[in-house]
């Protein structure tokens, strides 16, 4: 649990750093004169440089272990922060984010993958894929006005290097602190006899992975994205980039109300996956619509689907996997979420002019939801389905 206690302090840390940047990276953008097509492919180019990253991770961190790719992620991430305070191009900016989402691409599928590998309990396995999702959330509750704030008080350039550094201590400290852990973790000495002598419940064989379980997270990332590039565009002054950031937080809080809710723990990870996708689809729809509900009561709602959904599909693809290659499965889920994060912000920046971009998102899910069922059904067995 020492390991788990220290890489969730990690993970808070390199969250609220990468998240304090959401609100400020399109104003930061268009200081720089970029107009919001450039800033879509910009945000689309940082998603879609994940994937080499995410492939070598996938191959990786099965070989090597996580605790390589988790400290050269966070400071390769801190240095390229640090010369982002120097941009004055626009297309520097484009070059730095696409390193940025290189070198990034590693710490999710290390991170999720050592999580995986401390039990081989599958209740344990959604506790600690919860509290992920916690930090996660913790996290992005408060960087996205704490970020605007910094750039408010000291501006772009000093707030870029104070982030920059942020992450490299983080990584000299993730040096020491995180231990690696064999795939078999009953092989390991147990770092508390209580733990190891508890007895586990171990997973069930498994069918081969349907790959098409990953037009999920596709979906997902693309609706995420079509949000990240829609509010920030928002900001025309400085207030209005610090309104930005605490709708940013709006979402994070709504994530954290409906992981805060331990007894949804109880419910399949596949019933969560399904039900929580289609209730972001409705409103998604919702937005694109102009519904007239307050615009924050709907980043609310849309916060609390995520809650349900990101720790319930992690642990639906740990189940599906059967136990083994946990490094190649998240790798896989990140590249997902980096094909959708590139879809999305692309695809807003060229029809926001004619219709709503949350449609795009709605469609998305709305087909992912509709896939899911149908090919999920053979590889899980019923007890798994609606126990």
């Amino acid at each position: 649990m020492k390991t788990a206690i220290w890489l969730y302090l990690f993970l808070f840390v390199a969250f609220f750093d990468l998240h304090a940047q959401y609100p400020i990276l399109t104003p930061f953008a268009i200081s720089l004169g970029a107009a919001p097509s450039f800033i879509g492919l910009m945000m689309g180019m940082y998603s879609i440089t994940h994937l080499p990253g995410n492939l070598i991770a996938g191959f990786g961190v099965d070989r090597y272990g996580s605790r390589l790719f988790i400290v050269f992620s966070l400071l390769a991430a801190g240095v390229v922060l640090l010369f982002q305070s120097h941009v004055t191009d626009p297309w520097q900016l484009l070059l730095l984010r696409s390193i940025s989402g290189f070198v990034l691409a590693f710490l999710s599928p290390a991170c999720l993958s050592l999580l995986a590998r401390m039990t081989s309990d599958r209740t344990e396995q959604g506790k600690l894929m919860a509290g992920n999702g916690l930090v996660h959330t913790l996290a992005a509750v408060v960087s996205p006005a704490a970020g605007a704030y910094l750039v408010a008080k000291i501006g772009f350039t000093t707030a870029f290097n104070v982030l920059g550094w942020i992450l490299i201590a983080t990584a000299v400290c993730a040096i020491f602190f995180i231990k690696d852990i064999a795939a078999n973790p009953e092989q390991e000495s147990a770092e508390a006899p209580a733990a190891k002598a508890k007895a586990k419940l171990p997973l069930e064989p498994a069918a081969p992975m349907p790959w098409l379980v990953f037009i999920l997270p596709v979906a997902l990332s693309c609706a995420q994205g079509i949000l990240s590039f829609e509010l920030p565009l928002l900001a025309k002054t400085q207030e209005a980039m610090l309104t930005t950031g605490l709708l940013f937080s709006v979402v994070s809080i709504g994530a954290l109300i409906t992981l805060s809710m331990l007894f949804l723990n109880r419910v399949s990870a596949f019933q969560r996956t399904l039900w929580g996708s289609l209730a972001l689809a409705i409103i998604y729809f919702l937005i694109a619509s102009g519904i007239t509900a307050p615009f924050a009561v709907m980043l609310l709602f849309v916060g609390m689907a995520k809650g349900i959904i990101l720790p319930a599909l992690s642990t639906l693809l740990i189940e599906l996997s059967g136990g083994a290659r946990y490094g190649r499965t998240f790798s896989i889920l990140s590249i997902a979420f980096s094909i959708g994060a590139f879809i999305g912000p692309m695809a807003a920046g060229q029809v926001r002019d004619y219709i709503s971009p949350y449609y795009i998102a709605f469609i998305a899910l709305m087909i992912a939801v509709t896939v899911l069922p149908v090919h999920i059904s053979r590889s899980l067995s019923s007890r798994t389905h609606f126990s």
